[in-house]
């Protein structure tokens, strides 16, 4: 790996200290410090608008086969375009996320058996609506959203744990807290009763039922899910995930506490001598430190829960300890949200505005600078040359494009699909 990967993931030998890792991210802003020079905001800019086309020219004007989905698919460089909106205030980028939209929702209608944000029909309804808001055109806001609210009526979503564990998953990239997410994102953008509570909640109580079912026969924790068979705890398919997704509605008492017990366990069950969290119950593997699997996808998690429960302290600690472990481990091998060094300074800038310490934006400022230099080189990894993958959202680089038009504003970044 190109040598920047020493400032912030050697685990072998010395550890520097905060200081000596600062000083170093200092130097990579003196033009005289070589190519690990740190650019300018108005550099991350331009970078950011160049590689936003260029994932445009790739996935939209030459696009081959048609996956209409946002997590690996050309609903993500909707979605890049409209980020690139909202920092540009360029119309152009509107228009076009509103045409490759309406492209997503002809073939979705059609082959896509999944209502969630990131993998189905109900990220391109979503998207729909709001790119919609934006261009001011309410016919097609409300045509979007009663395709959303046809998918609303899936009778699966409001059903509590099925009979041997057959029926929807309730995982982010498949399941009900990805259909809950594109919710979210709709009340967001178009008020909080757009889609009305008496919708929402009956799903939200099924997944709560199905993690207590799951977590039958584990006393200690209140909530666990199977996706294929497996209890994953990362952010895609497991806990982080469909936790970050319960965090974002009103909770009883004891839905409360069912939360802050099941992180609770997970925090207790950590890695000792890492601080990374595994991949999956009882899985003894402490390598991956990403959002899908590992400490990134938690981090994110208890900075949400550390705002819905501020008197406990716990969970601030959780996020920042979390938070070391990305810094340590973080300049991954990929570039992409889901597994790659993008997805990872997501954990910083979601630490800055938890915390309101320059230390983490300017964390994420480090790990930016080196996709800066290092992205294009690193996107072959596990990509043939020319494909699709390698510029969509989520395992590409439409991710590193989002995470530099956040970089503009911090304050008020958002992990692309997760935060809202």
């Amino acid at each position: 790996m190109p040598e920047v990967m020493e400032f912030a993931s050697s685990q072998e030998g010395h550890e520097e200290s905060e200081n000596e890792r600062l000083e170093m991210i200092h130097n990579m802003d003196d033009p005289t410090a070589g190519s690990l020079s740190l650019p300018s905001w108005e550099i991350f800019l331009r970078a950011a608008v160049s590689l936003k086309d260029k994932v445009v020219q790739v996935t939209w004007r030459g696009q081959a086969a048609m996956d209409p989905a946002a997590y690996t698919g050309l609903l993500g460089t909707a979605f890049t375009c409209l980020r690139s909106y909202e920092a540009t205030g360029n119309q152009q980028d509107l228009m076009l996320s509103a045409e490759i939209v309406d492209t997503c929702a002809v073939v979705a209608r059609a082959s896509t058996r999944h209502v969630t944000f990131l993998c189905g029909r109900g990220g391109v309804y979503a998207l729909g609506a709001v790119v919609a808001n934006y261009r001011g055109e309410q016919q097609r806001r409300d045509l979007f959203l009663s395709l959303f609210l046809e998918l609303a009526q899936e009778k699966a979503l409001p059903v509590g744990p099925e009979e041997g564990g057959f029926g929807m998953s309730y995982d982010l990239l498949y399941g009900r807290a990805g259909f809950l997410w594109a919710a979210l994102f709709i009340n967001k953008h178009l008020g909080q009763e757009t889609l009305p509570s008496d919708i929402l909640m009956p799903v939200v109580d099924a997944v709560l039922a199905g993690g207590r079912a799951g977590a039958s026969d584990n006393t200690a924790c209140p909530l666990m899910y199977r996706w294929h068979g497996t209890r994953y705890w990362g952010a895609a398919n497991g806990l982080a995930g469909i936790l970050q997704v319960l965090l974002h509605f009103p909770l009883s008492k004891e839905d409360a506490d069912d939360v802050k017990g099941t992180l609770r366990y997970m925090m207790s069950n950590r890695f000792p001598h890492s601080g990374n969290y595994p991949a999956s119950e009882g899985n003894p593997r402490d390598k991956l430190v990403q959002w899908s699997h590992g400490a990134t996808g938690v981090a994110l998690t208890l900075c949400k829960a550390s705002k819905v429960f501020p008197a406990d302290r716990e969970f601030r600690d959780a996020a920042i300890e979390a938070g070391e472990v990305v810094w340590k481990n973080g300049l991954v091998k990929k570039v992409g949200l889901a597994d790659g060094v993008a997805g990872n300074a997501y954990a910083f800038l979601s630490l800055y505005r938890l915390t309101g310490e320059s230390i983490y934006e300017e964390r994420a400022k480090a790990f930016a600078s080196f996709l800066y230099h290092h992205a294009r080189e690193l996107v072959t990894v596990g990509h043939p040359p020319g494909a699709d993958h390698a510029y969509s959202l989520f395992q590409g680089l439409a991710g590193t494009a989002c995470l530099w038009f956040d970089l503009l504003a911090p304050e008020n970044s958002r992990f692309p699909g997760y935060e809202v």
